[in-house]
């Protein structure tokens, strides 16, 4: 046996799942690598950090009066305002991925500990990933640790919308100031809000609390995961049922964000004089930002070492119940501003 034969039959394929559920091809190693423990704990630190400045910044009482300068960036009177949104969200996305790493330990499938990604933004971070260094061994593995995560994430997503609802704050709309953001609703959360806050009369509006800012987030994100192409978690759960229609079914799926992205009213995108007025004009543009991710990591599904094991019930009915889940978490139209 050549040097290079052997060291392609030693060579175990990486691949890296973000939250959003997208997988690449990253690298070859013959061996899994050792834990980085020391850069897993640095990613959480600062994820820690980043989000608990964005709960902060979001939060409407911080008790005093803000100093000038960028103190109180640092400032742990004002950080402890930002914890509640900031240990909601992490926990909504860290059992996420420790559904998928756990499914893939019991299918013995190495994977990697999550690795938080902090990034200063609205909500203080891009997510997390895992890495499983291994092909995926057949379609009940495929569904079973594609399934797991969106599973356990969805579960804390809405019993922290449920809590937060009930923490939130009912004020008539005219108060809402200019500029503010308009969370749209899904079946579910729509009916989660009336359950928890009842019916609200014409002229009244909900002032989200964090932690349900935080659940909101989380129905979204399992959306994100589950759309039914490529290899998002909802491509893995597709594949695993329907196979070959895989392909069919990823290329409707990216047809219809196009036409969700450029038709969805109040768009006025053949009003528009330039480019970036046409994206600006968009009520939301992540639809298309999702496209061209799919588009770019690729439509195709590549096939786990036995695609010929056939699912059990239980497993198919499990792939059943993530596309309803993904149907009633829909929000077509996810954020307006006022």
């Amino acid at each position: 046996m050549s040097d290079d034969t052997q060291k392609d039959m030693e060579e175990v394929p990486v691949t890296v799942i973000p939250n959003n559920g997208i997988h690449w091809s990253y690298t070859y190693e013959s061996q899994p690598p050792k834990e980085k423990l020391w850069l897993h704990g640095l990613l959480l630190i600062l994820t820690i950090y980043t989000t608990t400045l964005a709960g902060m910044l979001m939060s409407g009482d911080l008790g005093m009066e803000m100093p000038e300068g960028w103190t109180f960036l640092f400032d742990p009177r004002f950080l402890v305002y930002g914890i509640p949104f900031s240990m909601t969200l992490l926990a909504i996305l860290g059992i996420h991925e420790m559904g998928h790493y756990v499914a893939a330990r019991v299918w013995k499938v190495h994977a990697s500990l999550p690795y938080f990604i902090p990034f200063p933004s609205m909500i203080g971070t891009l997510g997390a990933v895992i890495k499983l260094r291994a092909r995926i061994p057949n379609r009940r593995a495929l569904i079973d640790i594609g399934a797991a995560g969106p599973l356990a994430g969805f579960v804390v997503a809405v019993i922290a919308l449920a809590v937060g609802l009930h923490m939130s704050e009912v004020i008539v709309a005219r108060e809402v100031p200019e500029g503010a953001m308009s969370l749209g609703d899904s079946l579910l959360s729509a009916w989660i809000a009336d359950l928890v806050v009842g019916n609200l009369p014409e002229g009244y509006d909900v002032m989200l609390h964090p932690v349900a800012f935080a659940g909101w987030l989380g129905l979204f994100v399992t959306v994100l995961n589950l759309l039914p192409m490529g290899q998002f978690d909802g491509g893995h759960i597709v594949y695993a049922i329907f196979g070959r229609w895989h392909k069919q079914i990823s290329r409707g799926t990216l047809v219809a964000l196009g036409l969700l992205w450029a038709f969805t009213p109040p768009y006025a995108w053949w009003q528009a004089s330039d480019l970036f007025s046409v994206w600006l004009d968009s009520r939301w543009p992540g639809w298309l930002v999702w496209m061209v991710m799919a588009l770019v990591m690729g439509r195709n599904h590549p096939p786990p070492e036995n695609p010929y094991l056939e699912l059990d019930a239980p497993r198919r009915w499990i792939g059943y119940v993530c596309l309803v889940i993904f149907a009633l978490c829909f929000i077509p139209n996810p954020i307006q501003f006022y």
